[in-house]
């Protein structure tokens, strides 16, 4: 019988088909969006940027103040059991990992009990396959009417389960008829995409929005920034303002499973349309060729480290 993929979950340590995957009600991820996550996808079965994430996961904690339960060793091998139940491997099909940490389940209560033991919730899908024509022409991207939550009130390095700011993005961008969205501060700055980095050619210079604005540290934006880097290209972080736009040439934005994606239009907050190059102008599709050669050299230098 030919084996086919299906995607499993694993809820601290029991693997079954995603469909029958089952958290209780209590649980304070559920509750109050309490927990935080890492998504990462894999090339030739090797989990991209894994320390990376895993740095970035303890960061997330420490920001909000989680002791997670779970020893690295110990999710690193749920993640493994997990990806093997799919046959991913047997059929050499890429995975997109979501490992999901929440406080645990207790009492209803906004207080957090201390000595709650956190709950481990791992998702393993195919890597989505996005539409062919969001490369060869790129997205569009809209500025929605909702604004970043400001960092002192909920810091964007904080990857957690609270989406509600960018599901309200995306919903606004999606009413527009756009693709993405691209959010701005309440002061008028560029942050980033619903749930991606945002990068821009601007005044000839390669730049993406500084971290005051209110962003997550993309991992990938830093793959890409380094992998620029080898090949003289310098990706500069600074303030991005809305008006700064109408002088910008080329848009694409970074993520684990769309890597470097052009943007073709984006609309103001005040409807006025920015149009970029087709696919990508040259800059954006030397980003996307150093960026392929940089996965190329690390998934090379790591097979090992694969799931299969």
């Amino acid at each position: 019988m030919n084996e086919t993929f299906k995607s499993m979950s694993n809820v601290d340590g029991r693997v079954t088909p995603t469909g029958e995957a089952c958290v209780p009600v209590l649980d304070r991820g559920f509750l109050y969006g309490d927990s935080i996550y890492e998504v990462f996808r894999t090339y030739s079965g090797v989990p991209l940027f894994y320390q990376e994430h895993w740095e970035r996961l303890e960061n997330s904690a420490r920001l909000i103040q989680m002791h997670i339960t779970q020893g690295r060793a110990e999710i690193t091998e749920q993640i493994r059991r997990t990806v093997q139940a799919t046959s991913a491997g047997k059929l050499e099909r890429e995975v997109y990992v979501r490992y999901v940490i929440t406080r645990g389940e207790g009492p209803v209560d906004l207080y957090p009990n201390p000595d709650l033991q956190t709950r481990l919730v791992i998702i393993v899908n195919a890597v989505p396959e996005w539409p062919p024509e969001f490369y060869s022409i790129g997205m569009k991207a809209a500025v929605p009417a909702v604004r970043r939550n400001p960092t002192d009130a909920l810091d964007p390095n904080i990857k957690g389960g609270n989406y509600l700011n960018n599901v309200i993005a995306i919903t606004q961008a999606r009413e527009l008829g756009a693709d993405e969205s691209i959010i701005l501060n309440r002061d008028g700055y560029v942050t980033e995409a619903s749930n991606s980095n945002v990068v821009f050619v601007l005044d000839g210079e390669l730049v993406t929005p500084g971290v005051a604005a209110g962003n997550l540290r993309g991992i990938t934006k830093k793959a890409a920034r380094e992998a620029c880097v080898a090949h003289g290209l310098t990706l500069k972080e600074r303030d991005v303002r809305e008006k700064d736009l109408d002088r910008a040439t080329e848009c694409f934005v970074t993520s684990a499973t769309r890597e470097v994606m052009p943007i073709v239009s984006l609309r103001l907050d005040d409807g006025r349309m920015v149009e970029f190059p087709a696919g990508g102008g040259e800059i954006t599709r030397k980003v996307a060729r150093y960026y392929k050669q940089y996965i190329d050299e690390h998934v090379g230098r790591n097979p090992s480290l694969s799931l299969w």
